[in-house]
Formats: structure tokens, sequence, C-alpha cells
């Protein structure tokens, strides 16, 4: 079995102490395969997950012509005068005009409602004019005008999502317009996390000396959440090697993927590496970014390893630029790049050449064009930083600073935090 170092050493730039962040996802993106077990839900349940399987309608929707307007149905004429028609019957949606239209006919119609046979147009009941049982349409309609035909939306035989689709709510009603209630999904990915540090307190106990309260483990609960994954909280690890390596032991045993938080950087990966080495293979990256320099990834057992940042920023930047990606693919999600979009910088940024900076911004509109700002303070302590944003603003790898007026990349919160 081929090792992930040389998997990773062959790609181009591969560089474990200057690594880009590009050749980073690349890395990662190398090493996994998506999951093959897949099972039946209900669509209800089906929300958010990875569809298995084609979807193939079996019936046409709509199933018939039908009014895309309320008004009357009629056969064109084809005359630019006004014409004059006699009302014969009603339809409406779920039932249908019993009969047929000939010239000089109409049929008073409903949106959603059958086409009668013999009609081909519907005129807006805004635009006509009645008299007793007659009515009067203006000319210039065109054949086929506000008519939505067999078809036009599914088609028999044509698929309409794919596998690797991350069904959405507007999927869950296309599933059902075609009267399919259960589909085949991909199984749900089983993540196990645990953050690591003497000085970290958990919630409910006072303060010492020297102590933070741990608030990782919180964020990658809420974060991790979001993607539907099954979560094995293993709680702090202190900084003792028989501790952490009862943990990732545990941790890997039973999850797709390991989460740690704490103790890849410089100072601490020492013990590190010789346990992660004994368990498993785990790369030590120096990545050429801010916040989130300091980052491992690895194989224990069959569980892949994500050793992120000990900051509360590092660890949220670290993870939606590698973490939420590598996860979706692993579950087998076709498209899991985070959307980008441009906005004009309304403050200058700085920035050093020669690393990516995730910096937290505020989107917002202003006077027709959609401008960003940051929250202030960046350092990747400032959790509140990430609390106030709406965005990451990107600036990439060989960008200096940038002065108010430019145009910088943003990633939107929306739909991905």
């Amino acid at each position: 079995m081929t090792s992930l170092l040389q998997t990773v050493s062959c790609l181009d730039g591969y560089d474990p102490d200057a690594l880009h962040v590009d050749k980073a996802r690349e890395a990662i993106r190398s090493c996994l395969a998506p999951v093959e077990a897949a099972y039946e839900l209900g669509i209800r349940e089906a929300l958010g997950r990875v569809l298995a399987q084609d979807v193939v309608p079996a019936i046409n929707v709509p199933a018939h012509d039908n009014s895309a307007m309320d008004g009357y149905a009629l056969t064109h004429s084809g005359g630019e005068d006004e014409a004059e028609y006699e009302e014969i019957g009603t339809a409406l949606a779920g039932r249908p005009f019993d009969g047929a239209v000939l010239p000089g006919q109409c049929v008073r119609i409903m949106t959603g409602a059958v086409m009668p046979a013999g009609a081909d147009t519907v005129v807006i009941q805004e635009v006509v004019r009645r008299e007793g049982e007659r009515i009067f349409v203006p000319g210039g309609q065109k054949r086929g005008q506000n008519v939505r035909s067999a078809g036009e939306d599914l088609k028999v035989g044509v698929p309409v999502l794919r596998p690797g689709r991350i069904l959405r709510a507007a999927d869950l009603g296309l599933v059902a317009s075609l009267g399919i209630g259960r589909v085949k999904v991909k199984r749900r990915l089983r993540v196990a996390l645990f953050a690591t540090g003497d000085e970290l307190a958990s919630i409910g106990t006072p303060l010492r000396e020297g102590e933070v309260y741990d608030s990782n483990r919180y964020t990658l609960f809420g974060m991790l959440s979001r993607l539907g994954v099954e979560i094995t909280d293993l709680g702090v690890v202190r900084d003792d090697p028989q501790e952490l390596e009862r943990a990732l032991k545990r941790a890997s045993g039973g999850a797709d993927v390991v989460i740690t938080t704490g103790g890849v950087s410089v100072g601490e990966a020492d013990f590190v590496k010789q346990l992660m080495a004994k368990l498993g293979e785990v790369l030590f990256w120096k990545i050429a970014m801010r916040p989130g320099r300091p980052m491992a990834f690895g194989k224990i057992g069959n569980a892949f390893l994500f050793g992120l940042p000990g900051n509360p920023v590092a660890v949220m930047v670290t993870f939606y630029q590698f973490v939420r990606e590598a996860l979706l693919h692993l579950a087998g999600a076709v498209d899991a790049t985070p959307p980008m979009a441009s906005a004009i910088a309304a403050e200058n940024l700085r920035k050093v050449p020669g690393r990516t900076e995730y910096q937290r911004g505020i989107l917002y509109r202003e006077r027709d064009e959609w401008r960003v700002r940051t929250t202030g303070q960046q350092g990747s302590g400032v959790l509140r930083s990430m609390s106030e944003a709406n965005c990451f603003i990107v600036l990439e790898h060989e960008r200096a600073k940038v002065a108010a007026g430019e145009r910088v990349q943003v990633q939107p919160f929306e739909g991905l935090v």
C-alpha cells in the first residue's frame, strides 16, 4: 500500500515546511476515497444527505399541458385584430374541462388546469373584454403563450439528480413531484474529536491560574453538526503521551475521521510526532497561511486525522479551508468547494506577500455595490472576530497590502458556517 508521504510527495510544489493552501488541499484530496456504504431513507430524512443514486423520472412533470395563468384557453387565430369567442365552459386545477374547444370557442381556465383538447393558447383575463358569454380578445396574441408543456420541468427517462449531490430543500420537492418517497443516500461519516492542553478547563469548573475554558470543542461541534456527521466528543486530553495515545486509539477505533486541536506547533510536536508515527502515519505541515500555519494530516488505523492548531480562530479557519471539503469529499459529495464572491475593500488591509490570509470581514451593500470591512482586531485568539463576521476576506498568496477601493475575494459564511 502506498504511504501518505509517497502519495503527496509526488505532487508538484510539495514542501511541508512552506505548503501553499491550494497545494495542501490537493495533497489531502489525493489521499481520500469516498465511503461506499449507502442505504434508503424517506425523503423527509434525506435533507443534507449525499445522494447515492440517479433520480430518473418515470412520469413527465407536468404530466399534461396546463395553464400558467388565469385566463381563457382557446385555439390561436393568428389575427392582429380583436377576435370574438364564445365561452363554453371552465377548467379548474384538478378538474379538467370535459370536451374539445373549436375555433371561435374558449374555456375559462385557472392556473394549473389541464389545457382542453383543441386549445393551444391562454389569454390572461386582464386583457379580455366580456359581454355576457362572449369574450373579446385583443389582437397580437402569440400561439402557445401562457401554456406549460407536458414534461417542461422533468421528462420521463432523463436523470434530474445525480449521485454525489447534497440534497437541498428544492431537491426534496423535486423528488416528491415524481411520486418518489425514498432515495438512496451515502451513510453518515463518523467523526471523533478532542482538544489537547493542560491549560484547558471544562465548562462548569472554576478556572485556576493560567487556565482558559475550552471553546474549540464547541465550535467544532457546531461546524460538524452543519455537515450532518455523527459526532463523538472525547473531551479534553492532557499533554501526556500515554493519555494522548489512549485517546487516539479510542477515537480512531470507530471513526472515519479524527479531529484534534492543539499540540501541533513547533514547540509542542516532538512527542506528538513520535506517538503518531507509532500509531499510524501523520504528516506535519507548515502552511503558508494566516491564521492556522501549523497543521497535521494523516491516518491512524482506518481513520484520517486532522491535527488543527489550538487558537480558536485558527481552528475555524483551517476547518473551513481544509477539513470541511475533505469531509464532504469522503462523504461522497461531488462539489465541496466553498462559494467565493468579489467585493470592494472599504478600508486599507494589511497583508504580507508569501501567504494566504483569511481576515474576518463584514460584507454589506452600499450604493448598489457589495463592500467589505474587517471586524477589527485579527488575532488568531480573538474568537469574537468570527462571531461578528459574516465572511472571510481571502487575500491571495502573492498579494500585498490592499488599498481601500480595490476589489478583494470574499467567502460568505451563509451556507458555509
